[in-house]
């Protein structure tokens, strides 16, 4: 089987890249199978660097805070902020601890140093602020959103005041509170003023769409942006808030599918604004239905990549990223009957595959079983909804 993808196998480079696809998509997404890896960080700078000063690509972004994301952003593009102070606020998940993470930001700020802001590249988060441990306040987006529109929109419109918010916000620690995720009775997300908050928001995006005419005319695009991603958040945060205190057995299929949902929503309005580079999760990214187990249960729902790719079709490309051996996190060398296993035969240290001709020569594959929970294998019945597949052979401990 080797030798039948031998001429589908190139080089990780730009140029293979966009080789595999009909014409430069709006979003090409660059998938990983577990997070915080070097070499696999590494081998995305690398080829991020090349879409960007070859290419054309203006945007990067990556799956973490959308608000948080708004510190590197203005880092890159106006050198706000330290280079510690900008790793430290700016990432969620902890990434800005990781060191090609900090080496992808310090050379942006370097690209764009004495560039018009139109040649610049520009950084985003695409997902909710969410962690595994729970939500934020919806607090920093409802209140943007609020003073935007003070600011630029006929003040009687308003729903409410920014004091009115406050007092039905209450305490940050009572929405970010860790027992909600494990005990939806802890959970305020059904409380009277959640419930009078979610209502409040929902006006205030629609205000925004109302006035828009007006608002987009009296606005940078910058600040118009922002405004609509105060409002996605705001609503995206307090429906999850509410479904976090859901008690009937969907709650968790349904908390991943909004988190997937808000992720797709910020990822279709960065197209928007042009052509980006995107790095998650392949489990975010893919085209095909997620799953995953938990408590026992099988869970199902549709992943930010199959949203997307039903709205752009064409203009989104998918490249999932598969790795050979992680042996610091024992994984070692992989069957010969798995993708990888057939992959890391060919030898070759770092190789981008044309993934239906690979999809061709899979059958009787079976999937890879990870020894280690944080690393998710492709699956070869996947490989067929991808545009690509970048392998990495070993990756090694940073």
């Amino acid at each position: 089987m080797t030798a039948a993808i031998t001429d589908a196998v190139h080089g990780v480079d730009a140029t293979a890249v966009l080789g595999l696809l009909p014409a430069r998509p709006l979003l090409l997404a660059l998938g990983e199978p577990t997070h915080g890896e070097d070499t696999l960080l590494r081998l995305r700078n690398d080829l991020f660097r090349q879409l960007v000063e070859q290419e054309g690509y203006r945007m990067i972004t990556m799956e973490t805070d959308c608000l948080r994301g708004l510190v590197v952003d203005e880092h890159v593009t106006s050198g706000v902020g330290s280079l510690d102070e900008v790793m430290e606020r700016g990432f969620s998940h902890e990434w800005g601890a990781f060191p090609a993470n900090r080496e992808l930001v310090r050379w942006m700020r370097a690209y764009n140093d004495g560039r018009p802001a139109s040649e610049q590249v520009r950084f985003a988060g695409f997902d909710g602020p969410l962690e595994i441990t729970g939500a934020a306040s919806p607090r920093p987006a409802l209140t943007a959103l609020t003073a935007y529109l003070a600011d630029r929109a006929d003040t009687d419109l308003l729903p409410c005041t920014a004091e009115t918010l406050d007092d039905l916000l209450g305490a940050d620690e009572r929405w970010t509170d860790p027992a909600a995720m494990r005990h939806p009775s802890e959970s305020v997300g059904r409380t009277p003023e959640a419930r009078q908050l979610r209502l409040l928001a929902d006006d205030l995006a629609t205000l925004l769409d109302a006035q828009a005419p007006h608002l987009v005319a009296v606005s940078t695009p910058d600040e118009w942006f922002r405004a609509r991603l105060y409002a996605r958040t705001a609503t995206g945060l307090l429906r999850y808030h509410y479904w976090t205190a859901d008690p009937t057995p969907a709650r968790l299929t349904r908390l991943l599918a909004l988190r997937d949902s808000m992720m797709a929503a910020n990822l279709l309005a960065l197209a928007e604004r042009g052509p980006a580079l995107v790095n998650a999760h392949n489990g975010h990214l893919q085209r095909d239905r997620s799953t995953m187990r938990m408590g026992g249960a099988p869970l199902r729902w549709w992943s930010a990549g199959a949203i997307v790719s039903t709205h752009l079709r064409e203009e989104y490309a998918f490249l999932a990223t598969a790795v050979g051996t992680i042996r610091h996190q024992g994984v070692d060398t992989p069957d010969p009957d798995t993708v990888e296993g057939m992959l890391y035969a060919l030898g070759q240290d770092r190789c981008v595959v044309d993934a239906r001709r690979l999809a061709t020569t899979l059958g009787g594959l079976s999937p890879r079983v990870s020894p280690w929970f944080g690393y998710s294998p492709l699956d070869p019945a996947r490989v067929v909804n991808t545009d690509g597949v970048v392998f990495v052979r070993d990756s090694r401990r940073g």
